[in-house]
């Protein structure tokens, strides 16, 4: 796999028109796809698994892809934020189980990948960074509302495992899926107005 590693003496923060729809639009389409996810996948995986509950960190990484996805395409500051709230809003409102609580996650979620980006300033865009950014997420969702919300007096030893299973499927697939995503985009010729 070839990693894409861009630096920019100079990167712009000034967001322009294409940025603003292109990254509504995926955050459209992957919005569904959570709500799709939540409405038939999520339940028959949970059984799956339900003598290890912990195991269902695994899952995590399918609500942050939107930031991830969104930060690497429009490379600005607030696109993973911008990403991920429109992503939650179209799951919410089409219906989800967790409700409007979605939208707490993903304050929290696009927050812990922008902090990442913020960290190499917006110039790194490859596949390490937004590993990183896909595993911080899971570690702000986990630490700042899960581990009271939902996972209030568990062990420690529970809740460790839960944080370590969130992180690795933040960063398989929001991290490496979402890189994969935007290069299978860039491929097709449809982010022509973006950096490669």
């Amino acid at each position: 796999m070839n990693e894409q590693n861009l630096a920019s003496n100079s990167p712009s923060r000034s967001w322009r028109v294409i940025d603003l729809v292109i990254a509504a639009v995926l955050a459209v389409v992957l919005g569904v796809g959570m709500w799709a996810y939540d409405t038939f996948a999520y339940a028959p995986i949970g059984v799956l698994f339900s003598a290890v509950p912990w195991l269902a960190g695994l899952q995590f990484g399918i609500w942050t892809l939107p930031a991830v996805a969104g930060a690497l395409i429009v490379r600005r500051p607030g696109a993973a934020l911008f990403a991920e709230l429109i992503a939650a809003a179209v799951e919410v409102s089409l219906g989800n189980t967790w409700g409007a609580t979605s939208l707490f996650s993903a304050l929290l979620q696009g927050a812990a990948v922008e902090l990442v980006f913020l960290i190499v300033l917006y110039r790194k865009f490859n596949i390490s960074v937004a590993t990183f950014a896909g595993a911080a997420a899971a570690v702000a969702e986990v630490l700042i509302y899960e581990s009271w919300a939902y996972w209030s007096g568990t062990s420690t030893e529970f809740l460790t495992n839960y944080l370590l299973a969130c992180m690795a499927s933040g960063a398989a697939i929001a991290g490496v899926g979402g890189w994969l995503l935007v290069r299978a985009l860039r491929a097709t010729g449809v982010l022509g107005a973006f950096a490669k």
